[in-house]
Formats: C-alpha cells, sequence, structure tokens
C-alpha cells in the first residue's frame, strides 16, 4: 500500500464500526433537519461495492452543497446526541481543515501525519461544503488555484507534517520546505481563522451566482468531482454497514467520471488508509 497498513485488523474493523456509529447520527440528524447530504468519494465507492467500508478505508466522507452546509453547521449542535459535537476553524483556531468534522467526544483517532498538530484529532467523519464553479474555465482555474494555497496554508499552520507520497531528496525538500512555512507563520503570529476566510473567500466567490456545478474546493482538482445538484437529488437511500445513507442519484456517473472503473479493486500499492499515530476510543 502507498499507506501504511493497520498492524492489527481488528483495530482498524473497529475505527469502521464506531465510525459508522458517527455516520448515523449525521443521518439521523439530516433527515430530523431535511438538510440533504450525500456520501462522498470512498465512502460512496464502499456503499456500492461493499455496502460498507472499503476493507483497507478508515474514514468517511460526506458532502453537502454550501446553503446546507451552513444549516447543518447552525442547526445540527441543537440535535446532535451529547457524545458528539462539530469542529472546524470557527471553533476551534488550531483545527487543521477547510471543512469540517462530526466527532465523537472523548476519543481520539490522530494520523501520523497530525501527530505533530495541536488539534488532537478525535474519531470523526470529514464534512465537505460544495461550492460554486464557475462556467468560464478561466474563472474556475484561478477560484482552484486560490483555494489550493489558502487551504494549504491552513493545513500547514496546524502541522508542519504533511503526509508526502514520495521518498528520497524530494521528500527531504518538500518537508524542510513545510516546516520553514509552519514555523514561519507561527513566528510572524499568523493568525489560522484569517487563512480560513481567505480559503472561505475563495471557495465561496460564485455563490450566488447561476452556475450548473458545484465542487469540493478542499481537493487540489476540484473538477474531479464536480457534480450538478440534479446528480446528487433525490438521493438513494443505501445499506452502509448496519444503517442507511444517501448515496448521489447519479453515482454511477459521478464515480466514473472521478476514479474511473471503480467497481474493480485498485492496486494494492493505490490504496488508501490514514494510519494511526494515536487511537484512543474510550468508551466505544
Amino acid at each position: 500500500m502507498a499507506y501504511k497498513e493497520y498492524e492489527n485488523p481488528e483495530e482498524l474493523r473497529h475505527v469502521q464500526r464506531v465510525s459508522t456509529r458517527i455516520l448515523g447520527e449525521l443521518d439521523r440528524v439530516c433527515r430530523k433537519l431535511d438538510i440533504p447530504y450525500v456520501v462522498y468519494g470512498g465512502t460512496a465507492i464502499g456503499a456500492v461495492r461493499h455496502k460498507g467500508f472499503i476493507p483497507w478505508d478508515d474514514d468517511v466522507d460526506v458532502c453537502m452543497a454550501r446553503p446546507d452546509y451552513e444549516r447543518f453547521l447552525r442547526e445540527a449542535p441543537s440535535e446532535l446526541g451529547e457524545e458528539y459535537a462539530i469542529a472546524n476553524t470557527r471553533t476551534n483556531p488550531e483545527f487543521p481543515s477547510v471543512y469540517s468534522y462530526l466527532t465523537l467526544k472523548g476519543t481520539l483517532c490522530i494520523p501520523e501525519f497530525y501527530k505533530d498538530c495541536v488539534y488532537r484529532k478525535p474519531l470523526s467523519i470529514d464534512v465537505f461544503p460544495l461550492d460554486n464553479v464557475p462556467d468560464d474555465p478561466a474563472a474556475y482555474k484561478k477560484q482552484a488555484r486560490s483555494t489550493w494555497i489558502w487551504g494549504r496554508l491552513v493545513f500547514l499552520r496546524a502541522t508542519p507534517s504533511p503526509y508526502i507520497a514520495f521518498d528520497g531528496w524530494k521528500r527531504a525538500i518538500v518537508l524542510a520546505a513545510c516546516h520553514v512555512a509552519h514555523w514561519g507563520m507561527r513566528l510572524f503570529r499568523v493568525r489560522p481563522e484569517r487563512l480560513q476566510a481567505r480559503w472561505e473567500r475563495a471557495a465561496r466567490r460564485y455563490e450566488g451566482v447561476h452556475c450548473e456545478r458545484m465542487a469540493d474546493y478542499s481537493d487540489r482538482t476540484p473538477l474531479k468531482w464536480a457534480v450538478t445538484r440534479e446528480e446528487l437529488y433525490p438521493a438513494l437511500d443505501v445499506p452502509f454497514e448496519d444503517i442507511i445513507v444517501k448515496l448521489p442519484r447519479s453515482y454511477d456517473a459521478i464515480l466514473t467520471r472521478g476514479y474511473g472503473s471503480y467497481m474493480e479493486l485498485p492496486p494494492i500499492e493505490q490504496r488508501k488508509n490514514h494510519y494511526p499515530f494515536l487511537i484512543d476510543l474510550g468508551r466505544f
């Protein structure tokens, strides 16, 4: 695998089971509040191909159109069970991502690339906003470039040690640059919330403008999973482990566009997870 495998398969399975619990809570709250969402990325592939987790996967991704995402952030906290919380840069200045987590209190699940991060990551699922993609290619390119730069700075402000997929002298140079960026921002007291605000301004640049597509601007290549609202909704109810979740209506077109032959298992070296530096699931 390109990523380090779990040494204990039962530990991975435990993470999957408890993550399913968190996903079930998100689904419950979204149904109660009538907030549309769909499972996303590898979680969508898992729902279709495995009726649950991809066997080696250890995280959950869901996405929402920006207006629904903002409503989820506003309204979900009062509906969530007491053991759950939403985390993002709006709630924690050391938060390392531009999207949000739905977290399980009293747990820790810290990936190796977060081990030097001040933010101590609980077991959580990722909640991504989908923002409008301008129809003009030049405008999109400018927007994507801005979101990529500001998003990486948000991450590097939180941790100096991102995951790097290659080895050798190139890896050493990139890691050195990341450390310089991290400690430089800390030295000059660059506030994380200002970086997040710049990312969000770029991502939401076309909010309120009629655009055919939406995309996840936390990704380096947002168009890889660009979708129309008609492709997402009305979403399908499908089994995932022992719960029911929402899958995009046009899932085959979306997953084929993003991943090619997604029903085939990828080569071992392309299988991705988030190997933990520390796991403590507490009473769960």
